[in-house]
């Protein structure tokens, strides 16, 4: 019953936040030094429930550690910040690769013949409940080498998308209202870098985010947190969008955190 788990989630939030995974945020989230104090707090508690909820397994030989298993909730639970969250009620397991794996993919041509070939991934999100990650391509975006590029960001977004049952880059927003301001301003910033990458335009948003509006949600996701200055900049009405959805605002905390240097716990 739902009483039940609210009741045992309460709990989860209460327990001592363990040492060692502070250690973990503060050396493998960018972006958890940056965050305020509360915002510190709640995202503490939130991993908490969404690491005695979720199922983590290791593929490939790969072992399992609270090193990869804190990374990953941490950046999963920055998305549910400051929102109602059911911490994502379809996703039952994470799956983790070592490196980037390969997986099958079917294409149908024009006259229907379907064929089937391996493509190199680093992360996918199913709709039946889980997601799949490439550890060294999480930990590539942890050392910030990879641009606006976050694997991690990129595939909870998917699951945001999904959670009303369509992952069509319209997740679900808190009024109904609000949703003809995303489709125009998201479906028109979404044209746009189509147009770019087909011109071969500069942009920061990457060129993946071109291949359909599920994939540009993710895309913008990650750019909203990893580099909402040039995001916000670039994309003003696109950044409010996400702002607003999101409930955070990284520009504001980033440039405090810049203005001052006192270690938060």
């Amino acid at each position: 019953m739902r009483w039940i788990k609210q009741r045992r989630r309460s709990q989860l939030r209460k327990r001592p936040f363990p040492p060692t995974w502070n250690t973990i945020l503060e050396r493998s989230v960018p972006i958890y030094p940056h965050l305020p104090a509360p915002d510190q707090q709640e995202l503490k508690r939130h991993i908490q429930v969404f690491l005695s909820e979720k199922r983590f397994e290791g593929a490939a030989g790969l072992q399992m550690t609270d090193e990869i298993r804190v990374c990953i909730a941490a950046h999963a639970c920055i998305l549910l910040l400051h929102r109602n969250t059911d911490y994502y009620p379809a996703l039952y397991s994470v799956i983790v690769y070592p490196h980037t794996y390969l997986a099958k993919r079917s294409d149908r041509d024009p006259l229907g013949l379907v064929t089937e070939r391996l493509e190199p991934r680093a992360g996918e999100s199913w709709t039946l409940g889980t997601v799949v990650l490439a550890w060294d391509a999480v930990a590539r975006a942890v050392s910030s080498v990879a641009g606006c590029r976050n694997v991690a960001f990129h595939e909870f977004a998917h699951q945001l998308d999904g959670e009303d049952g369509q992952v069509n880059g319209a997740p679900i927003l808190s009024d109904r209202s609000q949703y003809e301001a995303w489709e125009r301003i998201l479906g028109r910033e979404y044209q746009q870098l189509k147009r770019d990458v087909q011109q071969g335009s500069p942009t920061i948003l990457h060129p993946y985010g071109a291949t359909n509006p599920a994939e540009f949600f993710a895309v913008v996701t990650e750019c909203f947190f990893t580099h909402p200055g040039p995001l916000r900049q670039r994309h003003p009405k696109l950044y409010a969008q996400l702002r607003h959805y999101f409930r955070q605002d990284p520009v504001r905390f980033l440039a405090e955190e810049a203005g001052d240097r006192t270690p938060r716990s």
